[in-house]
């Protein structure tokens, strides 16, 4: 049997699980598994900065449903990708990291560089393995297997440059022969609850379903719809989950959980619901004003997740642990279908014009007039990525997406400096769809060095920037406390030279002809684009 290097056995089977790209900054420790890596067929970009490296392979989940990879060297490579393994925890991505480390007895004696990276990653990923040239094969499928387990999150492998280095046997077909995102034989809830459950859909009168990110990370998108169109059910999904079922159905109540008003119209319509069904949604996503809005012993709740509720943020009064697809076709086999306006829209009806009243995009100019000048020009099909911020909380809620996974950012951990990363990792997986990338100046400024990544791979993600010199949705709640404003302000650059500068296109607009005319020509050029969108500092008073 031929003799192969330990890396290549590693890489061999991330190549069979699907893995398709690597996003990382090489360093000495790690040059064996980029070359291994190359070689067997799995692309590796370099990054300007580890962090970023992780929300690029992010997006390739989010638009191929394969897991991807982040390649970082010893101590402070691994340690740059900290907030985004943590990011993928939180919002359940199947991230493989893989890391350089000193063999364990060079390490006894030799102290450059040498972290406890174990430690550091223990609570910010599933599991953590050090490779061994022996049992390449099985740390590979291991950490594999439990990354796109239920919920689904981040990996860490170390690789010592003498275990990737070392020759083992060729394994003749590795055991991963690709991944299914919906599991062979899916788990379906059985017995007196699922009875229960048929006969309390069949009598309600004011449902809800509430959809989040697990029934996203399942691709239950098919099952979904069927279920809202059938049974004729309103529905409001997490952030995350927008588009799962285009947000122009008729049915559907928009996106819930980060704006104060928001909640003020959709709270009460949920509490009202006679029955709620909260089909993979995990509360991670969403504010604190949707903590214990239900009796679980007063109110009608199914919760279908695909893992046990240890959050406590909500109570089911039935609990379903299973397949979020699977389950909603089961229960459509049970219950019999009603008519399309059979079960009026009724208040749900009110909450879209209360809602469409609440985040005007009329307005002449200002953050939600660059959003909707933005959405007519670019077409249905743009993917868009968003920075955390106040810039976030206006979007959310006037960015129609038309499908899964159409609206990209961090969202259970919110991190900022995500956009841009996040629309690079889209581009490379999905080369031939337009990209927009959303970002406030603070966030941009911390993605800065991605736009050099764009650049040498040729991608052409238009990027607007809400230019306001202001980290505002902090100077916000300064002012909500009554506290006095202070370091929240800075200065702002000449974005467009400074895209210009490493090229890319670069405009200024501070109205919506401008911006209309930028979105234009930005959509025919052959590389990435920057409009600095600029707005008052005062933009987001009293908008979300």
């Amino acid at each position: 049997m031929a003799l192969v290097r330990a890396a290549d056995i590693l890489a061999q089977r991330l190549r069979a699980a699907g893995c398709r790209h690597a996003f990382g900054m090489p360093g000495g420790e790690v040059l064996t598994l980029v070359d291994a890596l190359t070689k067997a067929g799995i692309r590796f970009t370099l990054a300007a900065h580890e962090n970023a490296a992780g929300f690029m392979a992010k997006a390739v989940w989010q638009r191929t449903g394969t897991p991807g990879i982040v390649v970082a060297t010893i101590g402070p490579g691994v340690l740059n990708a900290v907030t985004c393994v943590a990011d993928a925890l939180q919002d359940s991505v199947p991230l493989i990291v893989l890391s350089g480390c000193f063999e364990a007895d060079e390490a006894l004696t030799y102290t450059h560089q040498v972290v406890a990276h174990e430690k550091v990653f223990a609570s910010l990923t599933k599991a953590c393995f050090r490779l061994s040239p022996q049992g390449a094969h099985v740390i590979a499928d291991k950490a594999l297997s439990i990354a796109l387990e239920p919920r689904l999150g981040p990996v860490l492998i170390e690789a010592p440059i003498q275990s990737t280095n070392a020759q083992v046997p060729e394994e003749p077909s590795p055991s991963w022969q690709g991944y299914r995102r919906v599991p062979a034989t899916p788990a379906v809830p059985v017995g007196e609850d699922f009875a229960l459950a048929c006969q309390w859909l069949e009598e309600a009168q004011r449902p809800l379903l509430i959809i989040g990110a697990d029934a996203l990370n399942e691709g239950a998108s098919t099952q979904l719809r069927r279920f809202v169109d059938t049974l004729s059910i309103p529905f409001i999904t997490t952030h995350k989950a927008k588009g799962i079922i285009p947000e122009t159905h008729p049915l559907c109540l928009g996106a819930f959980g980060l704006s104060p008003l928001a909640d003020r119209i959709l709270v009460p319509f949920a509490q009202g619901a006679d029955l709620v069904m909260c089909a993979g949604y995990d509360p991670i996503e969403v504010r604190p004003g949707w903590r214990q809005l239900w009796d679980p012993q007063a109110n009608r709740v199914i919760d279908i997740a695909v893992a046990p509720n240890h959050h406590y943020m909500h109570q089911g009064t039935l609990n379903f642990v299973a397949s979020v697809g699977a389950t909603l076709q089961a229960l459509l086999a049970q219950v019999p279908p009603r008519a399309a306006g059979a079960r009026p829209l009724g208040d749900g009806a009110k909450v879209k014009q209360d809602l469409a009243a609440a985040f005007p995009a009329d307005e002449e100019w200002g953050p939600a007039a660059i959003i909707d000048e933005c959405r007519r020009a670019l077409p249905a099909a743009t993917l868009a990525t968003v920075d955390s911020g106040a810039h976030r909380i206006l979007l959310a809620q006037l960015w129609t997406c038309h499908e899964p996974a159409g609206l990209m950012l961090s969202s259970g951990l919110s991190a900022m400096g995500c956009a841009v990363p996040l629309a690079l990792g889209a581009g490379l997986a999905a080369p031939n769809r337009p990209i927009v990338a959303f970002c406030g100046d603070a966030g941009f400024l911390m993605s800065l060095g991605e736009l050099t990544t764009a650049r040498d791979n040729r991608l052409k993600p238009i990027i607007v920037v809400f230019v306001d010199g202001a980290l505002a949705l902090i100077e916000l709640k300064q002012k909500q406390r009554q506290l006095a404003t202070q370091g929240v302000h800075f200065a702002t650059h000449d974005y467009p030279a400074i895209a210009r500068g490493m090229g890319g296109m670069g405009y200024a607009v501070d109205n919506r002809s401008a911006l209309r005319r930028a979105l234009q020509e930005a959509q025919k050029s052959d590389g990435f684009s920057v409009i600095a969108a600029h707005i008052a500092k005062d933009s987001y008073e009293e908008r979300f």
